[in-house]
């Protein structure tokens, strides 16, 4: 195993070889036991030609003499010559030879294989591998199988060398102890190539092929964003089963990244149940018990976590207690116990970014009315890097949209797009701020600018065709664009609310009622309250709509869209 452990790394240092001058470096005295006079004396001759500036014939004495000798030493001193004068083609025919002369020796079969990637002999490499994987020993060929993505990382054409490692492959696929292995660095190449579909099929048949190996399962992890239904289904029904700690971790954040929000909570209670001793167990499932308003399980699970990493003073773990104690900071402040939120930031570690503590600060200034105050300390953030810099800029934006000083945020704001003008989370936020003053056409083309940037990510999509639909223009270009986002997204609870809030603008209240209620019910949130009370209220269900009005400001009471929501119908909570 450690043999292709070694070739892995190997690929860039042949490459960088061809790629690079020849570099005068001292020569490996060669092994000359077994030389008689005349061939010490061609040897000799052969490194003297290649000292004085004549390679070729140096490598041709070299190359000779390790045939004549059958010195493993001397075919890698004939190929480091070759490789030194950047001479492809010499290396390979010197590996090709020692591979002639000693057909039992597996250290040929590295080099043909690297030369001939570097070459971009893509389809000979291929040939190469399948000989190479054959001879080598059963207890070394899983972690062969494992390694070569990495071998032919270099490759520029991943299609291609998807194709080929697949046939070196296909002999191995009806191996049972090497079949979901296999299947497994198959579909890496493809997804490498960006071949999704092949990519997945790989995953499930190899999961199908071997339940209990975890490598198609870590597959179909790095592929779920872009995934079927069924690999969904794949990873759910391994995860009821004995799993490594680590990889049901990876599979909640996965569903985090998701937003799939109850179903990453459903692994992470399992996972502090069996794990109790992993630590960022407790971290995560306290964060997103917070995020889904359950907050006395959040309290509980990040005080838990806080006493179990306590003695931990590793960097990860030390940004982690920063998040609990920002968290629980912010729950106390929403139930009105300042001094108890203020104790929580007191606790957090220096290290933390100083960005999100001033954040903290702040809310916690507005809500005892200082609002200046907060304003200042957001302002005088001190940063020490550009991207530092660009993310204050961001919250100062942010801060000021949501406290109704448009008119500032979009000065800070267009600073900030002048300094960073590419930066997608710049543009987002520039074209709400446009909204908000009513400068629909620019919000519209900086929308449009990021969907052609960013064709895959669904916020600028769901942006405009919310913002379409909330000024009842365009419906039916509005539904495209949030089914377009939708597709994206599917699970989002934000999207949904959206599409929600589009069928209601076009009058399609019974699919509305439907499609908000379920985005309510995995995003408890004070916007989605807000819409979905509108439609009940509409469908005259009057009580229901008033007491999810009042859960919304519990949620969040100063949210602009619920609170203009409750004035309009004159609700009084």
């Amino acid at each position: 195993m450690k043999f292709w452990f070694r070739l892995a790394v190997l690929s860039c240092c042949v490459m960088g070889c061809l790629a690079q001058p020849a570099e005068a470096s001292k020569d490996k005295a060669p092994r000359q036991s077994a030389l008689d006079g005349m061939l010490f004396y061609q040897l000799l001759l052969g490194e003297m030609n290649v000292r004085e500036g004549s390679p070729g014939l140096g490598f041709s004495m070299v190359l000779d003499t390790a045939r004549k000798t059958r010195d493993p030493l001397l075919f890698q001193r004939a190929i480091d010559i070759a490789l030194q004068t950047r001479s492809g083609e010499a290396a390979l025919q010197a590996a090709q030879t020692w591979k002639r002369e000693l057909p039992g020796a597996q250290d040929p079969n590295r080099y043909i294989l690297q030369i001939q990637l570097a070459l971009n002999r893509v389809p000979e490499a291929g040939q190469s591998l399948a000989t190479s994987l054959n001879e080598l020993p059963e207890d070394e060929q899983i972690g062969a199988i494992i390694s070569i993505p990495r071998v032919f990382s270099k490759v520029n054409d991943k299609a291609q060398a998807a194709q080929v490692v697949e046939k070196a492959l296909s002999q191995f696929l009806k191996r049972p102890a090497l079949t979901a292995t296999a299947w497994t660095t198959i579909g890496r190449m493809h997804r490498e190539a960006d071949q999704m579909p092949q990519a997945i099929d790989a995953a499930l048949k190899g999961h199908a092929s071997d339940k209990t190996s975890q490598g198609p399962l870590i597959l179909a992890l790095s592929l779920l964003s872009s995934a079927t239904p069924s690999l969904k289904t794949m990873l759910d029904e391994a995860m009821r089963g004995p799993v490594s700690a680590d990889l049901r971790l990876a599979y909640a954040r996965t569903l985090i990244g998701q937003r799939s929000y109850r179903d990453a909570l459903l692994q992470l209670q399992q996972l502090t149940q069996l794990h109790p001793e992993l630590t960022q167990g407790w971290l995560m499932l306290g964060l997103i018990q917070q995020d889904m308003g359950q907050v006395l399980q959040a309290e509980q699970h990040l005080i838990r976590y806080l006493d179990v990493s306590k003695d931990n003073k590793e960097p990860e773990q030390e940004a982690g207690r920063g998040e609990a104690l920002l968290a629980l900071s912010q729950m106390a402040q929403q139930k009105g116990q300042l001094a108890q939120a203020n104790e929580w930031l007191s606790q957090i570690p220096v290290s933390v970014d100083p960005i999100r503590l001033g954040s903290r600060r702040a809310e916690l200034l507005v809500q005892q009315g200082r609002t200046e105050d907060a304003r200042q300390v957001l302002s005088q953030i001190k940063t020490a890097t550009p991207e530092q810099s660009r993310r204050k800029a961001l919250v100062l934006a942010q801060w000021l949209r949501e406290h109704k000083q448009v008119a500032s945020a979009y000065e800070v704001i267009k600073q900030a797009v002048a300094n960073h003008p590419d930066n997608q989370e710049l543009l987002t936020e520039l074209s709400l701020i446009a909204e908000k003053l009513k400068r629909f056409d620019e919000m519209e083309s900086v929308l449009r600018s990021l969907m052609s940037a960013h064709p895959k990510d669904p916020h600028a999509f769901n942006a405009l065709g919310y913002s379409l639909a909330d000024r009842k223009l365009r419906l039916e270009e509005a539904r495209k664009l949030v089914a377009q986002a939708v597709q994206l997204a599917p699970e989002d609870p934000y999207i949904q609310d959206s599409l929600g809030w589009v069928e209601f603008r076009l009058g399609n209240h019974q699919d509305a009622l439907r499609i908000l209620q379920a985005a309510y019910k995995t995003k408890p949130d004070a916007e989605i309250a807000a819409h979905l009370g509108e439609v009940l209220w509409t469908l005259g269900k009057i009580q229901e709509a008033g007491t999810l009005w009042r859960e919304g400001l519990l949620l969040k009471p100063d949210n602009e869209t619920l609170v203009d929501t409750i004035q309009r119908f004159q609700f009084k909570p």
